[in-house]
C-alpha cells in the first residue's frame, strides 16, 4: 500500500513518537523507576542468550531457571545479537518505542483502504499515538508482550488483503511474544472466516492459534518450570483458578464470572479503552471476537495491574480497537472524516485525562499519575555511582529499582534473598521485598542486615548501602 500525501505527516508523527517516548523510558530508567521485575528479568534473558545461555535468568528463589518457565516469550531471543553492538537495558526500552510507533503504519493501511480517504486513516493513526493506554504501554519498563501490538496490526492489514503468507509470518512472531497472544490470532481466524466466508483458511488459523496457546501452557511452559503449571494461575481462583476451571465456572456459575468481571474496576477499565476512541471500535463488532480472550484474562484476573491502562496488559487489546474502528468507519459513509476527527479530539482529550505525557502535570485538570517518573533526583545520581562498586560479573542481591540497572549477569537476587550473593546493595529511600514495594518490611530487612555479621558495610551514600561478603 502506497503511502500518499499524508506520508510526511504520519513519518513525522511516528518518528517524533518514538523519539520522546524513547527518550521518557531512558530517563526514567535513569530515574530509577523500573526494576529487577519486571525490566531487569527481560535484561538478564537477553544478556545470557546473547553469552550462549539461552534465556536463562535468576527467578525469585534464587535458582537458575529459563524464561519460558514463567511466560512463552521466546522472541526475546531476537535482540541478543542487537546486545552485541549495544549492551544497555536502553536497547530493548528504545526498541520498544519504535516498535509500538511502527503501529500506526499498518493501521493508516486499513484505515485508507476501508475509507477511501488518507485524511482520515492519518487521523486513526494520529489517535493511536495519541491514545493513552498505548503511551502507558510504551513507557511500562518492557515486556515482550507490547510488541503484539504492531505484529498485530500488521497481521490484521495482511489478512484483509489475503495476504496468509504474510500474514502467517507477522502472526507466528506476535504469537512468540506471549502464551495467550495466539488466543487472538485465532479470533482474527474467526473474523476472516465469517466475515470473508473463507471458512477453511480462517478454520485453520483458528485451530492454529488455540492450539498454540494449548502448547505454550499446558507444555512449554510446564516443561521448563520442572512439571509445573503456569505460577499465575492463582490470579484466577475465584473464578475456577485455571483455564479448564473457568470454562466449568462459565456453565456452572456464569453469576459469578460476571460479577466479577464487571465490577467497578472493571466498568472503569472498559470505559477508558472505549471512550478515548470514541466507541467506534462497536462498528465492526465481528472483530471484536478477537479482543475477548484478553478481556476475560484481565477483567477476571485479582490483579488490579491487569485491569488498568497504566500496565503492559493492553497490548493485545488496541490493535483491535483500533482496527475495529478503522474497518468500521467504512459504514459511515461520508461521515467517516468527521469520525476520524472526533476520534483524534477523543484522544487528545483522554491523553490529557489518562495520558502519560508528564506536561500535562502543568494544566489544570491534567494528568498528574507518574508524572515525575522521568525526573532524576540528586538521589538517583548517587544510586547511580554506587552500582559502580559492584563488580560486574559478581553474584549480587538488590532491591527492586537497583536490580535493573545490575541485571546483566549470570546471577542477580533479589532482596531480601542473600544465600549466593558476595555484594549486597539495597536503597533505604526506595526499599523492596522481592518484586514488590513494601516500605515497612524491607526496611526492617535493611535493619536486619545491617546486623548481619555474614556481611560487612562496604559503604553508605544518601540510603544507598552497600555490603559485601566477609
Amino acid at each position: 500500500m502506497r503511502v500518499l500525501r499524508a506520508g510526511p505527516l504520519l513519518w513525522a508523527a511516528m518518528a517524533a513518537y518514538a523519539t520522546a517516548f524513547a527518550a521518557l523510558s531512558v530517563l526514567r530508567q535513569e530515574a530509577f523507576e523500573t526494576g529487577r521485575f519486571d525490566l531487569g528479568n527481560m535484561v538478564q534473558a537477553v544478556w545470557s542468550t546473547a553469552h550462549g545461555h539461552a534465556l536463562q535468568v535468576t527467578n525469585l528463589h534464587g535458582a537458575q531457571a529459563s524464561r519460558l518457565a514463567a511466560h512463552f516469550d521466546p522472541i526475546l531471543v531476537v535482540f541478543a545479537p542487537f546486545w552485541w553492538i549495544w549492551p544497555s537495558p536502553n536497547l530493548l526500552l528504545t526498541a520498544q518505542a519504535l516498535a509500538v510507533a511502527l503501529g500506526a503504519l499498518p493501521l493508516f493501511w486499513l484505515a485508507h483502504k476501508h475509507t477511501d480517504s488518507e485524511r482520515t486513516a492519518l487521523g486513526f493513526s494520529l489517535a493511536y499515538l495519541l491514545f493513552p493506554a498505548t503511551g502507558w504501554l510504551t513507557l511500562n519498563e518492557f515486556h515482550p508482550v507490547a510488541l503484539s501490538c504492531p505484529l498485530l496490526l500488521f497481521a490484521i492489514w495482511y489478512l484483509d488483503e489475503d495476504r496468509l503468507l504474510s500474514f502467517a509470518f507477522v502472526a507466528t512472531l506476535a504469537a512468540l511474544t506471549r502464551e495467550e497472544i495466539p488466543l487472538v490470532v485465532a479470533g482474527l481466524g474467526i473474523w476472516y472466516a465469517v466475515g470473508r466466508r473463507r471458512w477453511v483458511a480462517g478454520g485453520a488459523i483458528a485451530a492454529a492459534g488455540i492450539g498454540a496457546t494449548a502448547i505454550a501452557i499446558q507444555v512449554v511452559i510446564p516443561h521448563f518450570n520442572h512439571g509445573v503449571g503456569s505460577s499465575f494461575y492463582h490470579r484466577y481462583d475465584a473464578v475456577g483458578g485455571s483455564a479448564a476451571g473457568i470454562v466449568r465456572k462459565a456453565f456452572t456459575d456464569p453469576g459469578r464470572l460476571l460479577s466479577v468481571a464487571f465490577d467497578h474496576r472493571g466498568v472503569h477499565y472498559l470505559v477508558n479503552l472505549l471512550l478515548p476512541i470514541a466507541g467506534l471500535a462497536l462498528l465492526a463488532p465481528l472483530l471484536l471476537v478477537a479482543l475477548v480472550p484478553e478481556l476475560a484474562l484481565n477483567l477476571l484476573s485479582s490483579v488490579d495491574a491487569q485491569s488498568s491502562i497504566h500496565y503492559h496488559y493492553v497490548a493485545a487489546e488496541i490493535p483491535i480497537l483500533f482496527a475495529a474502528a478503522a474497518i468500521g468507519a467504512r459504514r459511515l459513509g461520508r461521515w467517516a472524516g468527521a469520525a476520524a476527527t472526533l476520534v483524534v479530539v477523543a484522544a487528545i482529550a483522554a491523553n490529557y485525562l489518562l495520558g502519560p505525557i508528564p506536561l500535562w502535570r502543568f494544566v489544570p485538570g491534567g494528568q498528574t499519575f507518574q508524572a515525575k517518573a522521568a525526573q532524576v533526583t540528586s538521589h538517583d545520581r548517587i544510586a547511580a555511582r554506587e552500582l559502580k562498586l559492584i563488580p560486574a560479573n559478581a553474584p549480587v542481591t538488590a532491591t527492586n529499582a537497583l536490580g535493573a540497572h545490575l541485571s546483566e549477569r549470570k546471577r542477580i537476587f533479589s532482596f531480601p534473598y542473600l544465600r549466593g550473593a558476595s555484594w549486597v546493595i539495597v536503597d533505604e529511600q526506595k526499599p523492596s521485598l522481592g518484586d514488590h514495594n513494601d516500605r515497612k518490611r524491607g526496611l526492617e530487612r535493611i535493619l536486619e542486615l545491617r546486623r548481619d555479621p555474614r556481611f560487612r558495610l562496604v559503604k553508605a551514600a544518601d540510603g544507598v548501602l552497600t555490603f559485601r561478603r566477609r
